[in-house]
């Protein structure tokens, strides 16, 4: 299933590195079919998959402006190229990485402290916050922070803090405060405080309550499915066993005859998610490591 999932990425993604659906196109998406080729084990490097994890790379590396460090037009793109590069970084013979993750994670620091509240929204200039576009801000700077750049903790702690004041009454996280959680922001939330090493805190044991009680997500189905992984991943070996086995079989009756899943925001997303709720069946990845 995984398999025919790459080959999908593999033969329809363009000679620039990106795809032909409209959020293929974007560095975010880019960037999560990147990781999901990472993710699966193979040398980066020579092995099947090495050609469009360059082309894929260089993709988010055109993409990058070389004063400011941003990645495409939102912070939602940039979280998700950033952590595309914190996971190639050291594994991609490309001397670029290094250079432009440092400076990806310097815009994201950057728009941190010019924001009021500690968290991120979907520009880097926002004075407002969502969990969802930080979430993506904060699990890129523990994936470079594994990968051995000097990320300042107080962003950690500062972003931590943001989520806190989103925390709702029913254990869960809100889009801009705190009402309204629903299972993909919880997940969101319950990675989050796991990457942290707060798993005895409060908002991780109440969120992880709440997700377990939440359910799915039918309109954002993929979404939910890639943080929900690593939630129930992070929060129990034996809840995420439970987890993972329904997951494989709904996977496997709704991937396409071509290797690909549909979602809301294209096959490219749709198929580099799917397969990245599975891998944690491989644990390769630096930040799939419990």
């Amino acid at each position: 299933m995984y398999v025919k999932g790459l080959q999908y990425l593999v033969k329809s993604q363009s000679a620039e590195g990106a795809w032909g659906d409209s959020y293929g196109r974007q560095p975010g998406v880019i960037g999560l079919c990147v990781v999901a080729m990472l993710a699966h084990g193979d040398d980066p490097n020579v092995g099947p998959y090495s050609a469009a994890l360059k082309r894929g790379l260089g993709a988010i590396l055109a993409i990058q402006s070389k004063e400011t460090g941003y990645i495409g037009n939102s912070m939602y793109n940039h979280g998700f190229a950033t952590l595309a590069l914190a996971e190639a970084y050291g594994a991609v013979d490309d001397a670029r990485l290094g250079p432009a993750l440092q400076r990806a994670i310097n815009l994201i620091v950057a728009s941190q402290a010019r924001n009021p509240t500690g968290g991120w929204r979907y520009s880097p200039d926002s004075t407002d916050a969502d969990t969802t576009v930080s979430g993506a801000q904060m699990v890129a700077m523990f994936a470079a922070r594994n990968a051995g750049l000097a990320v300042p903790e107080e962003a950690i702690q500062k972003g931590l803090k943001y989520f806190t004041s989103c925390k709702t009454p029913e254990g869960g996280y809100g889009y801009t405060g705190s009402s309204g959680p629903n299972a993909a922001r919880c997940a969101i939330g319950v990675l989050v405080f796991a990457l942290a090493k707060q798993k005895d805190s409060a908002d991780f044991k109440s969120a992880w309550q709440y997700l377990q009680q939440a359910g799915g997500e039918s309109h954002y189905q993929q979404y939910y499915l890639y943080y929900g992984a690593q939630a129930y991943f992070h929060a129990s070996p034996e809840a995420w066993r439970k987890w993972n086995a329904a997951n494989i079989k709904l996977l496997a009756s709704t991937q396409n005859k071509d290797g690909s899943w549909d979602g809301s925001f294209g096959s490219s997303f749709g198929t580099a998610a799917s397969l990245l709720s599975l891998a944690l069946n491989y644990r390769f990845l630096p930040i799939y490591e419990r």
